[in-house]
């Protein structure tokens, strides 16, 4: 329950939000550090205390204790005129001579020292941080809203905070909120940090409206595009081009238009004009032709709408593995003669995205992007504008899949020097390659039995690459991401963070230092300032204590078993009851999700893990295992998963449960449940389908239990294309007379991630085996109602009477 208070008002929010519970992020720091002119020291707040680093001889020391006499609630310090003098931000604005210990009131605007501490366009919330709480005070003479912007840039409103008052809010470490005028204009954007104060007065506002609006980095894009300032009327006309009211095509219909109707995973867009690229100077014009089929719908019932009697039924876009997609065509026009140029499609037949990357400098070529279907081949094409003539400059080709969908595995950039930065698993890992821009391989910019997970950062005028990687140190989790630097030619390659966890950085200082901030599920955050180029600690900044913080509860524990093979180690993390007896017998509950898009299992400390701490508290251990099929170890691991999703990583869970509880042996295996949601949910009843000699309960919501009903561009990636036999091998539905154990499947009945049908269709199947099962169909809910507060209690119920007896 979050709630807002206000002089005079309390508005409460009631909402559930699966990105508080992330399983990926390590919690963000709550450092903003000060810099002095020099760059040579800096200040920073950690439990109330204010500290000043200096860097040059790696000394950190107390500045004050706040909360004591004359520095009672002091928000914000930064340097004065001299060494020795600092200026205090809190309700007032005050200079402190550090020699003297004298503090001076001061007649200044408060915008002079938290202009920072605003910025736009608005920042996107960071998840795993730890809970704390936010004070807004509104000192400006009109309203404001406050917005919480989640991961994915969706603003959720969270009421009006009046002129005179505040805003008061539990949160979480780096989610990010958003100031609106009443008008809906933005104001002004934040990441929280530790129990933080943030006045807000006219001065800010205008502060921030003026010089703190961040350009947008468009280097990082590979598709950037920039369209000639002056260029020709184009218009569609009848699904035709017309050029400077000129027809410039004649062949086009409703169903093979020059409408842009989307791509890839965006197909059937509201049309938006032509899909076309201009050439520099306007010489050359690209236009994509696309050959429109059926717009596959799914249909949901709402069955009590909250504004009328009757039901209400629900009609959107899905499209499903197998079904036909729109078909792209590229035309290449000159303009100034308004001929066509034939380009052969060949390269870039059957796509499921082609898109265009960029025209050259010069504008006699220009370069495409090609997935083909099915996911297995990925080509950069070049095709030169004066003859049409294409060529493939780089491929990636897989007898099983290529992992398009994750941006890491996706990179592509063309750097300064005309060379061409690409991410393939080539070597069975996930590396960078350098290749020159006739696609000549230059060289491999990283290696190793491990993978680059992601770039934080390119420098092109320096060579230099800085990245996060998983599995780099030998002797730790491979999961665990450090972050890394390395020279575009390969060499200079270094790790930058060595502490045992999974690390998150923030540059400081242009990029010359860095806030490392790390943990692990048995260890609390610990934060550090390092040096960018070597990786060198500055100081640690804090630590915090890890039984404090995780409370009296029995700690999360890590462990590692052999897998199916005997040989690969496969980790996991089991959950205690929080009154655990080292002399009882416990039923072992596991959270399973093993879509193959990443791993799941958290890396990260936390200080509640909700619904694993409230089934092991009921008298159970829970534990959570990452098997193989789930990404981010070694390709082999990853394509077990390949038109293999019902293995899930059975046989890796089973073997792990079982060398567990030789560990601990309060762990009974012959009570094994298991529940999971979406993927997970499909994992949970695939359980008792073909390991039901090992588990016994299973609770399933909102499950894709056949991925021929799932939404298309997650299936295909795992399962291929064309849609074969192996999806029917795969289907909880067409294997559901296999079924043994106590089972209770859930869903909404307004999800549109999954079509709830291929819940009601397994359902339909069991009732016609005799199976018995229990089925709840939660009116009015979306994705994921199986952990609302109703379903989740029934979820622990049931539990509860198959595990526990009770």
């Amino acid at each position: 329950m979050a709630k807002l208070m206000h002089s005079s008002i309390r508005f409460v929010v009631l909402a559930f939000c699966v990105a508080c519970f992330s399983t990926e992020l390590v919690a963000q720091s709550s450092y903003r550090l000060k810099w002095s002119d020099n760059g040579e020291r800096c200040l920073f707040k950690a439990k109330d205390n204010f500290y000043l680093i200096d860097v040059e001889k790696r000394e950190k020391e107390i500045l004050f204790e706040n909360g004591t006499g004359i520095f009672d609630q002091v928000q914000e310090v930064t340097f004065g005129e001299n060494s020795n003098e600092f200026i205090l931000l809190g309700v007032f604005v005050d200079k402190l001579d550090r020699t003297t210990g004298k503090k001076e009131r001061l007649d200044r605007p408060h915008s002079d020292f938290i202009d920072s501490r605003l910025s736009l366009p608005p920042l996107h919330s960071i998840n795993g941080g730890e809970s704390t709480k936010i004070e807004v005070m509104n000192n400006t003479d009109d309203p404001f809203q406050m917005v919480w912007v989640d991961s994915n840039g969706n603003e959720h409103d969270y009421g009006r905070v009046r002129p005179g008052a505040s805003f008061v809010q539990s949160t979480y470490i780096g989610h990010a909120w958003l100031l609106k005028s009443k008008a809906g204009k933005r104001l002004g954007s934040f990441r929280s940090r530790e129990n933080e104060f943030v006045p807000i007065n006219a001065e800010v506002l205008s502060y921030v409206r003026k010089t703190k609006r961040r350009p947008r980095d468009r280097s990082k894009n590979p598709y950037r595009y920039d369209k000639p300032r002056d260029v020709p009327k184009l218009e569609v006309v009848e699904h035709n081009l017309w050029l400077e009211g000129k027809q410039l095509t004649d062949d086009a219909t409703e169903k093979l238009t020059f409408q842009n109707i989307g791509n890839g995973t965006s197909w059937f867009k509201s049309p938006r004009g032509s899909d076309v690229r201009w050439s520099p100077e306007a010489k050359y014009l690209i236009a994509f032709q696309t050959a429109d089929g059926p717009r596959p719908h799914v249909q949901i019932v709402e069955s009590a709408p909250k504004d009328q009697l009757q039901p209400k039924v629900h009609r959107f876009p899905y499209v499903k593995p197998g079904d036909d997609l729109p078909q792209k065509t590229l035309r290449l026009f000159s303009v100034d003669d308004r001929k066509e140029i034939t380009v052969s499609n060949e390269l870039f037949e059957n796509p499921w995205s082609l898109r265009f990357v960029r025209w050259s400098d010069d504008g006699e070529k220009f370069w495409l992007h090609y997935n083909q279907r099915g996911h297995q081949i990925v080509r950069l094409i070049e095709v030169e504008a004066t003859t049409g003539k294409s060529k493939v400059l780089i491929e990636e080709s897989s007898e099983t899949f290529i992992h398009y969908s994750n941006s890491g595995k996706s990179v592509f950039q063309r750097m300064s020097d005309q060379s061409i930065l690409w991410a393939s698993e080539r070597s069975g890992w996930n590396h960078l390659y350098r290749f020159d821009e006739n696609g000549d391989l230059i060289n491999a910019v990283t290696s190793g039995d491990w993978n680059v997970k992601r770039i934080e950062r390119i420098d092109s005028e320096s060579g230099t690459i800085w990245f996060y990687a998983v599995g780099v140190h030998d002797n730790q989790d491979p999961y665990h991401e450090h972050f890394c630097r390395v020279n575009l030619d390969g060499t200079g390659f270094q790790v930058l963070t060595d502490g045992d966890g999974t690390h998150r950085i923030e540059f400081q200082q242009d990029n010359e230092y860095f806030i490392d901030t790390f943990s692990r599920v048995d260890m609390a955050p610990v934060s550090q300032l390092r040096d960018s180029s070597s990786g060198e600690l500055i100081v640690e900044l804090e630590s915090k204590s890890t039984g404090e913080v995780f409370g009296d509860r029995r700690l999360t524990t890590r462990f590692t078993a052999k897998g199916r093979d005997g040989e690969t180690d496969i980790w996991g993390i089991i959950h205690w009851p929080k009154d655990f007896d080292e002399n009882a017998r416990y039923p072992v509950v596991e959270n399973i999700y093993a879509g193959p898009h990443d791993h799941h299992v958290p890396k990260s400390f936390r200080k509640n893990y909700y619904f694993p701490h409230q089934i092991a508290d009921a008298g159970m251990i829970v534990v959570q295992i990452d098997g193989m099929g789930t990404a981010w170890r070694s390709k082999k691991f990853h394509d077990v998963c390949y038109k293999n999703m019902k293995d899930g990583g059975f046989p890796d869970r089973i073997a792990w449960i079982k060398a567990a509880a030789k560990e601990y042996p309060q762990m009974d295996v012959s009570r094994v449940g298991i529940y999971g949601g979406s993927a997970g949910g499909q994992n949970a009843m695939a359980a008792l389908l073909w390991h039901n000699d090992f588990y016994k309960v299973a609770v399933a919501d909102c499950g894709c239990h056949d991925n021929r009903m799932d939404k298309i561009w997650w299936n295909e990636q795992w399962m291929g294309w064309p849609v074969d036999k192996s999806y029917a091998a795969n289907s909880n539905v067409r294997h559901a007379r296999l079924l043994k154990g106590n089972l209770m499947l859930t869903v909404g009945e307004l999800d549109r991630n999954v079509d709830p049908a291929t819940t009601t269709q397994v359902v339909e199947k069991l009732i016609r085996h005799d199976k018995d099962f229990e089925f709840l169909l939660i009116p009015g809910a979306g994705h994921g109602a199986g952990d609302s507060p109703w379903a989740s209690k029934k979820r622990l119920e049931f539990f509860k009477q198959h595990l526990v007896g009770e």
